[in-house]
């Protein structure tokens, strides 16, 4: 692609022809077919090729834009050479293929979006260049899920690569301010924006916070380069810090760039190394912030299979150099004494909080979308449970959690259960095995009445001694509360 910008009257003109055409989200699926659709999805292409194989208008741009086959001049009806001349397309002959992938995207908004990015690599096509710009995909997503938020002022996208989180700012923040260490993602992230009607923008090029120096915002947003790698080969995944300094130092450095009030919702690789705690690890790196934090842990790779994933990312499985860079990788992790990678995600509040909570935890299951309209209860019944007092737990009146569940389970039959179960089956769904007392008392706060009568009650149905239920009653009630299992009512 050239180095400048396509003109805005081109960009106007390609918007106006996919929207026509049936080029988004909807209108690709419905001609793909479910079969097709659900293999593209896991970037498998002949199923797709077979299902536009009658070359329709709707087809050909889904082998133009996403598939990146080369079509007939005479079947694109498009402006095809002001599109070569922006250095979008290529002629070959009487044909003409795509320099750059344009899918259609779901911002969940009432209106078509459309993100730009470098073609995608497969096995057998030439390298990556350094500076390419991956598209929007699964983690894109994650991302976006945990960035919602209600209205904003300003809003910073660090690392806006293709543009996509952009899409999902607009028309809730105020002010939205991307900024990219890779100067053509900002092209090709303007393009995007200009494609989907996003106006506005302020791009700026430079490395972490840089480009913002002594500005704040009351959202940033972030999927930075997070790969942990020995060498920093591809600017969109790779940043050149060591291990996994880069995370580290953009959670360090985000406090002095968050209004009072803000937040900051992050994608993150941190390491599991032998003898150390991972929670420890990333929870160090909040408790210097001064904020509240949530750090939760999706998945956790051993050095292999991570090292497999992002030779696989650049296509570079079954390459001369694949078993010589898979080496290299291993041994510097190794070196490291690295069990594992984690991946997650990363939330800070600018509480204003002189006694800033961060909580750590693991977390593989299936939870509710957007998980970011979660965050501000996460965190503030973390906050809540943490600055309790046991003699508050036992006195304020508690409440069940929405959608709170309990299972029991053991033999058919048998007298007493093996395992108490309560399961949330809304929000991030947690389970929690539990005691008997802890059950019950689940079965019976309703926000009126406090833990400590209902204590009294139960001892006298069960036997057991009321002290020593007073006793060890507030650990169990402050975790529960801070899992929200159970919640404190708002005043009336």
């Amino acid at each position: 692609m050239r180095s400048v910008d396509a003109p805005s009257d081109l960009v106007r003109r390609l918007r106006d022809r996919l929207a026509e055409t049936g080029y988004t989200i909807d209108g690709v699926r419905e001609r793909l077919g479910d079969a097709a659709a659900s293999a593209l999805a896991r970037e498998e292409i002949v199923p797709a090729m077979r299902a536009t194989r009658d070359g329709d208008p709707l087809a050909t741009l889904i082998r133009l834009w996403w598939l990146g086959a080369p079509v007939s001049m005479a079947a694109a009806d498009l402006p095809l050479f002001d599109l070569i001349d922006a250095g979008l397309l290529v002629r070959l002959g009487d044909t003409v293929q795509a320099t750059v992938h344009l899918q259609p995207w779901d911002t969940g908004a009432d209106r078509p979006a459309w993100v730009v990015s470098d073609r995608k690599v497969r096995p057998g096509d030439p390298s990556l260049r350094p500076d390419h710009v991956v598209g929007a995909g699964g983690a894109s997503a994650n991302l976006a899920q945990l960035a919602w938020t209600g209205p904003v002022g300003r809003a910073l996208d660090l690392g806006t690569g293709c543009g996509v989180q952009v899409l999902h700012l607009a028309g809730r923040a105020g002010e939205v301010v991307a900024t990219d260490v890779n100067r053509r993602a900002l092209r090709l992230a303007r393009m995007s924006w200009g494609l989907s009607d996003v106006t506005g923008v302020d791009a700026r090029e430079g490395s972490m916070y840089d480009p913002v120096e002594g500005e704040r915002f009351d959202l940033v947003v972030s999927n930075p380069p997070f790969v942990i790698s020995p060498a920093a080969r591809y600017s969109y995944r790779e940043s050149g810090f060591r291990a996994d300094e880069f995370c580290r130092d953009l959670v360090r450095g985000t406090p002095r760039h968050l209004a009072p009030g803000g937040h900051a919702r992050f994608l993150a690789n941190w390491l599991h190394v032998k003898g150390d705690d991972w929670q420890d690890r990333v929870g160090g790196w909040l408790e210097e912030t001064g904020c509240d934090g949530w750090v939760v842990q999706r998945d956790v790779q051993d050095p292999a299979e991570y090292v497999e994933l992002w030779l696989r990312d650049s296509a570079e499985h079954g390459t001369s150099a694949y078993r010589e860079r898979y080496d290299e990788w291993l041994a510097w992790l190794e070196s490291m004494d690295v069990t594992g990678v984690g991946f997650g995600w990363i939330a800070l509040h600018d509480s204003g909080s002189l006694n800033p909570v961060v909580r750590v935890e693991e977390l593989t299951q299936q939870v509710e979308l957007p998980v970011g309209a979660q965050v501000e209860d996460v965190l503030r019944a973390s906050a809540t449970a943490h600055r309790m007092s046991g003699d508050d737990l036992l006195d304020t009146p508690l409440a069940v959690a929405e959608g709170l569940v309990e299972e029991r389970i053991g033999p058919p039959g048998a007298d007493h259960p093996e395992r108490i179960l309560l399961r949330q089956s809304r929000g991030l769904r947690r389970t929690a095995v539990v005691g008997t007392v802890e059950a019950a008392l689940a079965g019976v706060v309703d926000g009126d009445l406090p833990a400590r009568p209902l204590l009294a009650a139960i001892a006298e149905l069960t036997g057991e001694d009321e002290a020593a239920l007073v006793e060890r009653a507030p650990a169990a009630l402050r975790s529960l509360v801070a899992e929200g299992f159970l919640r404190v009512p708002a005043p009336r």
